[in-house]
């Protein structure tokens, strides 16, 4: 068995076209989040694309790219990725969104490892305390739900779970959007049908719940800005460093 990290990006972003290849600290978006998969300490470590201009700037800059066909989310980009590899059933797959450039290196080992220590567990991912109200309200943060065993109930947009007074205020978490898949399960969710929860949520990991497959949540820290924008953009760029 063997972790293989791929990064999914496309050029046509509906918020911030051509994403991948804008500059940041001199460097092209892409190459900071490849470098980020780099210090996983991973070997195998691939963008998926269908776009050219990408590809090609993915190896000039050394690494190490895949051509896929168009697809309607990067979960499917990195299936059709797994299989051009040749992946075996047993291989996992780390999904890093391509919008990620300051994600810790010591968060990779975190997210595989409930995949090391269960059998039954086939997803895995992260999540982070929320620590402002406004964070909690906004639709664009995911939140989720969690049982005893740091798997998830629920993935929703809205403020989960509701919190009626009196009492003690409950824990509000934040999903953060990287996953770890056993190769097997990822070929079988792209097979999968959208649910209706899916569908009302927009939010792609509901599918796997709705079929009754469980995901393993690992709280960290603290979550890193990612770029959807380029507000989110020029925000790194003026309180990060590289």
């Amino acid at each position: 068995m063997k972790q293989v990290i791929i990064i999914p990006a496309r050029y046509g972003s509906t918020r911030f076209p051509g994403k991948p290849l804008v500059q940041l600290w001199e460097k092209p978006l892409i190459q900071h989040v490849y470098e980020r998969a780099l210090k996983s300490g991973l070997q195998e470590i691939y963008v998926a694309t269908d776009d050219k201009r990408i590809f090609d700037t993915v190896v000039n800059f050394g690494g190490k790219a895949i051509m896929t066909s168009h697809h309607p989310s990067g979960t499917d980009r990195v299936a059709e990725a797994a299989n051009i590899l040749g992946l075996s059933e047993e291989d996992i797959v780390i999904n890093l969104q391509g919008d990620q450039p300051l994600f810790p290196q010591d968060y990779f080992s975190l997210l595989v490892k409930p995949l090391l220590l269960n059998e039954d567990i086939f997803i895995a991912t992260l999540a982070t305390p929320i620590q402002t109200k406004k964070d909690l309200e906004n639709p664009n943060k995911v939140k989720v739900v969690i049982d005893k065993r740091g798997r998830a109930l629920y993935f929703s947009r809205s403020p989960i779970p509701f919190f009626r007074p009196p009492g003690k205020e409950p824990p509000y978490y934040k999903h953060i959007g990287v996953y770890a898949y056993r190769k097997a399960f990822l070929d079988v969710f792209v097979r999968l049908s959208p649910g209706v929860l899916e569908e009302a949520e927009k939010l792609e990991q509901l599918r796997a719940l709705e079929n009754g497959y469980s995901i393993a949540v690992t709280i960290v820290p603290r979550d890193y800005p990612e770029v959807d924008t380029p507000e989110d953009l020029e925000y790194i760029k003026t309180c990060w460093k590289e």
